[in-house]
């Protein structure tokens, strides 16, 4: 990894004020993707996946729902409207095409009107390559717990919502590195997708090992009445931040418990439902969560204080050009919500689930 980001340390320590809480502690990892260019040998998030050349590329083969959308744009194009939106400036004004990007627009558009032009059936009627999302290696990522002697997750998605929860499609594969000889050189992408934030952009990552704490929606009764009595916090020395009011658990869930962003592990970041508890479909156990795709890194406002030091500047600066730089992977789940993947912690080769939250 040739960078690093660091958390903040948290204005208190969950487990001093709350003795109760210390088991239920989690290791978690945050991915911390930032736009690069990675190998093919590196974890990545939007990457490049080391990928044999004999095993068939994946398809989705469900119906899509993107007829009625009005968007029709291939992920060249996407990808190229974002490098263009990156060198706007406003002293400079309109950014132009390269002889190259302009070749590159003109070529994927007669190639999107040819496929449309032919007629039934339409693009998203036949099997659609799935884009890549992320691939994480055992080295970098030592929470992963794969299957024999498999070193390295791959997962992909179909770039068209599903139902009924209208959601990408998604596809886990484990193998070793090392067992890849033939690269795929050229991994077939669809002709048009449903929506520009399922399109990833390629991101290097600097993974970071963290402790989390559950929101207090995944609280016991009991112990989330603790964490929203405020006598119990002044007991220990701790004035809650004024930003929260009278609210001591809003202070809890935005600023101690689970970290927003990519990560591997930890704490699912309930909100937008109650906790829904996701057990395994072959052997029922309760599964268990494997990686969380966010559509921020951190949350503006006091959430912000979640941005790593080394983009705290980033964080709070009133302006950017670009790409958000709380957003470096350009993508979008949800109403801007995080896809949390789940696994079966007594087999991973037990199939996956996902949940949008």
């Amino acid at each position: 990894m040739v960078f690093v980001r660091t958390t903040p340390p948290r204005p208190v320590e969950v487990s001093e004020v709350f003795p109760e809480l210390a088991s239920w502690a989690r290791p978690a990892i945050r991915l911390h993707p930032r736009p690069g260019s990675p190998s093919v040998r590196e974890s990545s998030v939007g990457g490049p996946l080391l990928w044999p050349a004999e095993e068939p590329w994946p398809h989705c083969e469900s119906s899509h729902l993107h007829r009625d959308s009005g968007f029709r744009q291939s992920p060249v194009i996407v990808r190229l409207e974002r490098r263009m939106q990156a060198r706007w400036h406003p002293d400079s004004g309109d950014v132009g095409l390269t002889p190259e990007e302009a070749a590159l627009k003109e070529r994927s558009a007669a190639r999107l009107a040819e496929r449309l032009d032919a007629g039934p059936p339409w693009p998203a009627d036949c099997p659609v390559p799935m884009l890549p999302v992320a691939q994480l290696y055992l080295r970098d990522i030592p929470l992963l717990r794969p299957p024999g002697q498999a070193d390295l997750l791959q997962i992909l998605w179909c770039p068209y919502d599903h139902e009924p929860d209208y959601k990408p499609s998604t596809a886990l594969f484990w193998r070793s590195a090392t067992a890849v000889v033939d690269i795929l050189a050229a991994p077939p992408e669809p002709y048009e997708v449903n929506y520009r934030g399922y399109v990833p952009e390629p991101c290097v990552l600097a993974p970071e090992a963290i402790t989390e704490y559950p929101v207090s929606l995944d609280l016991s009764p009991e112990i989330r009445l603790m964490v929203e009595d405020r006598s119990r916090w002044q007991a220990a020395g701790v004035e809650v931040d004024s930003a929260y009011g009278d609210c001591p658990r809003d202070f809890y869930d935005c600023e101690l418990a689970d970290a927003p962003g990519w990560k591997v592990g930890g704490w699912p970041p309930w909100g937008r439902t109650d906790p829904y508890r996701r057990h395994c479909a072959v052997c029922d156990v309760q599964m268990v969560p494997l990686l969380t795709i966010a559509s921020f890194e951190w949350d503006g406002g006091e959430g912000r204080s979640w941005a790593p030091c080394e983009d705290q500047a980033a964080a709070y600066a009133a302006h950017y050009a670009g790409q958000d730089p709380s957003q470096p992977t350009a993508v979008e789940v949800g109403s801007t919500d995080n896809m949390q993947l789940y696994v079966c912690p007594a087999s991973p080769e037990h199939p996956h689930t996902d949940l949008i939250q």
